[in-house]
């Protein structure tokens, strides 16, 4: 797997897997407008490949991302709003194109997580990380505040854990990031890796045993429900999807393989 992007590199981690690393180490893989244009078309155009099943992100490096670029937000802050604002709305699109992506989506985390880094973590589908991992949503620091990030940040960890992470700014380690639930898994760093590359390769065999077209369901119906009360109208919309997804061939397959002893057809190399 090969690109002509400038900022990231697409490589395949193993066959059905593409691996997504932001390539600017020398700035801990901060952002500015080009790598997040080039984050937004490396997404879609792995979303609508039928030979991708899962999509790794990780940053090239001793840190994941450091969030934003200073010299970035140092034009935005000279640049008119119409540009703030059509800078936003692409750093905006970026992220829901991450987070809405119909196929699973993993955060490869080591070193630090910083404002945007933050963001894109919270915005995949399942994050590991190394014990050496820090996180801050460091905004405020610089005057400003985590707005667009924002949403993925109170999904992931609750409204009032993100807003004392927003408002202090302060960094967090690893393991209060796994207890608040920033991050599902936390391994031993080591220099080269080895066992956070372990623990990201065991999560993307667990996912490639699973059904492709029912991820795509999952992520469909859970992006549609909130914590809360189940009302009438999430109960008909869960009944309406299982029924739905019950007569699919993917269905049928899965429930023969299963009651044959055989792999599923979609485990097959």
């Amino acid at each position: 797997m090969t690109s002509d992007f400038q900022t990231l590199s697409l490589t395949a981690r193993r066959p059905g897997v593409a691996q997504v690393t932001m390539n600017r180490p020398a700035v801990f893989n901060a952002f500015d407008e080009a790598m997040i244009a080039e984050l937004g078309q490396a997404f879609a155009t792995l979303a609508a490949d039928p030979s991708v099943r899962v999509i790794v992100l990780a940053g090239s490096g001793k840190h994941f991302s450091a969030g934003a670029d200073l010299q970035w937000m140092q034009r935005a802050s000279q640049a008119s709003r119409d540009w703030n604002l059509a800078d936003a709305r692409q750093f905006a699109d970026m992220l829901a194109r991450i987070e809405a992506c119909p196929k699973p989506t993993v955060a490869r985390i080591q070193g630090a997580a910083l404002g945007g880094g933050v963001g894109l973590a919270a915005a995949c589908d399942i994050a590991i990380a190394a014990d050496n991992a820090s996180f801050a949503v460091s905004e405020a620091k610089f005057g400003i505040l985590p707005a667009v990030i924002g949403p993925y940040v109170t999904n992931a960890v609750g409204k009032r854990q993100a807003k004392r992470l927003a408002l202090t700014a302060t960094r967090v380690g690893a393991a209060e990031a796994l207890a608040m639930g920033l991050v599902q898994q936390v391994v031993t760093f080591d220099a080269e890796c080895a066992a956070l590359d372990a623990a990201v390769d065991a999560t993307v065999a667990e996912l490639l045993v699973c059904g492709p077209q029912a991820q795509v369901e999952i992520k469909t119906l859970f992006a549609q429900l909130a914590a809360g009360p189940i009302t009438p109208e999430v109960r008909e919309l869960t009944a309406q999807t299982i029924a739905r997804v019950r007569g699919t061939t993917e269905a049928r397959d899965g429930f023969a393989a299963f009651l044959n002893k055989q792999p599923a057809p979609w485990t097959q190399p």
